[in-house]
């Protein structure tokens, strides 16, 4: 190949670089040969070839099933094990069999122990103060604490695991979820005092402090749920007995109900 008497110069080579281009063998002051290409006039480069493939919506959404399915399967596995022996009597070895991965994937979808406890602590709390925000001005108060007993009283009998869970890290002082209890659950409950306070100022209820109420609303129904096992002990009949949770529920919104109504 031959090229312009002053293309190397146009270029900034010297001599022996334009021979090594005229050439065909680039190399360098050694003598070795480079495998960068210099550029030649005329010559257009070569672009890259993407080999990488775009994946599919189809399989994006097969993947992200996949990862969710898998983080139920831990989160489940944790909340049985944390239920029965609390954070520091439970092994991620013990979570990561009964969720059936290994342990390597189970710090891929959480960082630490820690991570998946408070993980779970505040799955649950979502799901037992989801009833609690229900509460607007607009209800009738007699029915909308009617509805939140029985739903309360539903979840302790389908979901005992959680309220044990959240109880044990509760009497321990709740070292990982104090925050969550300040902030979070705080906001809520202050947003319902002031629903029930305004119940009170229309004299659809009687002069009670909100906060009470609200406290002796969870101690009752979730007593069935922390002390199932002296429940049936005593009374002899499982909450999951259809007769036992009616009998139960009429006789808490009997307890209930009858206090905070208005006094004539």
């Amino acid at each position: 190949m031959r090229l312009g008497p002053n293309w190397g110069v146009e270029q900034g080579l010297s001599y022996r670089q334009y021979k090594r281009v005229e050439c065909g063998q680039p190399r360098d002051e050694a003598g070795t040969r480079v495998s960068k290409q210099i550029p030649r006039p005329g010559v257009p480069a070569k672009k890259p070839t993407a080999r990488s493939r775009v994946p599919s919506e189809a399989t994006l959404n097969r993947r992200k099933r996949l990862i969710e399915t898998k983080r139920s399967a831990i989160m489940e596995a944790a909340l049985d094990i944390f239920s029965r022996y609390g954070l520091h009597g439970t092994s991620l070895d013990q979570v990561a069999s009964q969720a059936d991965v290994s342990k390597t994937n189970l710090l891929y979808y959480f960082a630490s122990k820690d991570d998946l406890y408070i993980n779970v602590l505040r799955q649950l709390m979502e799901v037992w103060l989801r009833p609690l925000q229900a509460f607007t001005v607009e209800q009738d108060p007699v029915e909308a604490i009617g509805d939140y007993l029985k739903v309360k009283l539903e979840l302790s009998r389908d979901h005992p695991a959680e309220s044990r869970l959240f109880c044990l890290e509760v009497i321990q002082g709740a070292p990982l979820l104090l925050e969550e209890l300040s902030t979070s659950l705080r906001d809520i409950v202050e947003s319902k005092v002031a629903v029930i306070n305004a119940w009170i100022a229309a004299g659809k209820l009687a002069p009670i402090e909100p906060h009470h109420l609200i406290f002796s609303l969870w101690a009752t129904t979730q007593h069935y749920a922390d002390f199932r096992v002296q429940v049936e002990a005593v009374s002899g009949r499982p909450l999951d007995d259809p007769a036992f949770f009616a009998e139960t529920l009429a006789n808490l919104k009997l307890l209930v109900l009858q206090g905070i109504c208005p006094r004539p």
